[in-house]
């Protein structure tokens, strides 16, 4: 049974406002349960709450906040097959990959949780008094990277678990020691219920503070916007549309104290195919990129929507394999009515453009099923593809749009054209790469991963991951939302000046009690 309740500080609490169900999309059946929307009052309340348990959690301790995010894993774990179900049920995702990404979602919090435990995270920034250096003394400075407060994360459509509730920004900021209070995205509301109930009884059983977490439901705008402008809301995270963004980072920008939006965006994530590996390899390349095109109904911020490359009977073989491949892939389910509406729109509307051919769609569509994708490329002239700026929008869904460049220089031109992405990929066989240092040059300035011979769909957890990139994939291309990076978004940096060992953080204390990595004086040490 699914408790339907907003959670204010780890609470079920009951609200004011408008009743709503969660829609299985495959389907349109309505689902079990019915949710409220939160009302202002509850807003206040979740981050008073938030504000309060803030004082405790910044400086709860290492060791207590792992135990806390191990404690969320282990509670979404008892309820793994029920939690399966439903976010089955409310996103129209398979089994398979849904399995797949609640191992991702508390496999990332159990990442988080080793990164706390250790601690060097705090970057922590140790140089030392020089009482006799002339012609002026240097003080003792000491810094490390601290929480900056309450932490508003919206959760994201095509990721119900790994970018929603638990996910990667609300992991992320309970590591870093902020509150977090969750904006439920109304696909999925049933799903956000039963993590948040996991990641409140894990509060409870670990002692944490009640306001580390709330769960606030609103099938529309007003709740998001009230929580963006509040003035006790630090930061906000947010995986969604262009559109979605940019309001959210109008709000912010609006409020009397201004406070950092890190909004991932999407993208059209270009893919170049050189010309010595479309030679060697265009029947498989073909494959690979219907494959990617098509995961998850096109429904990744990482889907590859633009593919590049230079005139040539290996493109002319690349495309028509390429078609045939995508005229045999099956519909799927989209994630909302919404989202199918826009693709079905999008994706037709892209076809009056001048200059543009449509090369191939699925014939494989599931009747019984509905809200189902079509996949659909189409083909582009370079010199059409830089003159038209919508070529360049992205259309979340299953499209793909080839661009065809006469030689180099125009496919440099092409590129050079582009915005910010998410990722860039480059086909090559590696003895043509010297070739084309100009065009990776400028991948690599549009771009916050360049990928070689691999497709962009699928993102690892780990240190080393950049999921972020110049705007408009992103509102802040330092960052990333994936890996233990993420956590930077969440914190920062504070200077103690001629303080006291005995009152300095234990971080910055000159015994090193933590037993972190330091840097003092200019060297790395655990001394």
């Amino acid at each position: 049974m699914i408790n339907s309740n907003n959670i204010i500080a780890c609470t079920y609490t009951t609200v004011n406002g408008t009743e709503f169900n969660a829609i299985n999309p495959a389907t349109g059946e309505l689902l079990e349960g019915s949710f409220t929307g939160a009302d202002s009052t509850a807003v206040n309340q979740a981050l008073k709450q938030a504000t309060e348990a803030f004082k405790i959690y910044r400086t709860i301790g290492a060791k207590r906040k792992a135990a806390f995010l191990r404690a969320i894993t282990g509670e979404i774990n008892l309820i793994g097959e029920t939690l399966i179900s439903r976010a089955v049920a409310e996103s129209g995702l398979p089994v398979g990959r849904i399995t797949g990404e609640m191992g991702r979602t508390t496999g990332q919090l159990r990442m988080f949780a080793d990164m706390v435990e250790e601690g060097s995270w705090v970057d922590a920034v140790i140089d030392e008094a020089q009482p006799n250096r002339l012609p002026i003394p240097r003080s003792d400075i000491r810094r490390m990277l601290v929480p900056i407060g309450p932490v508003v994360v919206f959760g994201a459509s095509n990721f119900p678990l790994a970018f929603s509730v638990a996910g990667g920004d609300t992991a992320s900021a309970l590591a870093s020691g902020c509150p977090v209070i969750v904006k439920v995205h109304p696909a999925h509301p049933g799903t956000s219920a039963l993590v948040g109930s996991a990641i409140s009884k894990a509060a409870e059983a670990t002692g944490m503070p009640k306001g580390v977490f709330s769960l606030l439901y609103d099938n529309g705008y007003t709740v998001g916007a009230q929580l963006v402008k509040h003035e006790q809301t630090k930061a906000v995270a947010f995986t969604g549309s262009f559109k979605g963004g940019m309001a959210l980072l109008k709000l912010a920008q609006d409020r009397e104290s201004v406070i950092p939006v890190f909004t991932e965006m999407g993208s059209i994530n270009p893919v170049i195919l050189l010309p010595a590996k479309l030679n060697a390899d265009y029947a498989r390349l073909a494959v690979k990129f219907a494959d990617s095109i098509t995961l998850g109904a096109g429904q990744f911020c990482t889907n590859p929507g633009l593919i590049l490359a230079v005139q040539s009977e290996s493109l002319n073989r690349f495309i028509s394999d390429l078609g045939r491949a995508i005229e045999a892939a099956p519909s799927a389910a989209m994630l909302t009515p919404g989202i199918w509406q826009n693709y079905q729109t999008l994706s037709q509307e892209i076809l009056s453009e001048n200059g543009l051919e449509l090369i191939a769609k699925s014939n494989v569509i599931n009747a019984e099923k509905v809200n189902q994708s079509v996949a659909a490329i189409a083909k582009v002239s370079a010199l059409e593809f830089i003159s038209n700026k919508k070529l360049r929008e992205e259309i979340f869904g299953p499209w793909s749009l080839i661009v065809v460049a006469d030689d180099v220089a125009q496919l440099e031109q092409a590129v050079q054209s582009l915005e910010g992405q998410l990722t860039a990929t480059v086909m090559a066989e590696r003895e043509e790469l010297p070739q084309y240092a100009t065009l990776l040059d400028t991948l690599t300035a549009i771009t916050g991963r360049v990928i070689l011979n691999g497709v962009p769909t699928g993102v690892e957890v780990c240190a080393a991951m950049q999921h972020g990139g110049p705007f408009p994939a992103t509102s802040d291309s330092r960052f990333t939302s994936v890996g233990t990076g993420a956590i930077y978004r969440f914190v920062r940096p504070v200077a103690w000046q001629d303080w006291e060992d005995s009152l300095l953080p234990p971080e910055l204390q000159v015994s090193n009690p933590l037993n972190i990595w330091r840097q003092i004086n200019n060297n790395w040490t655990k001394e």
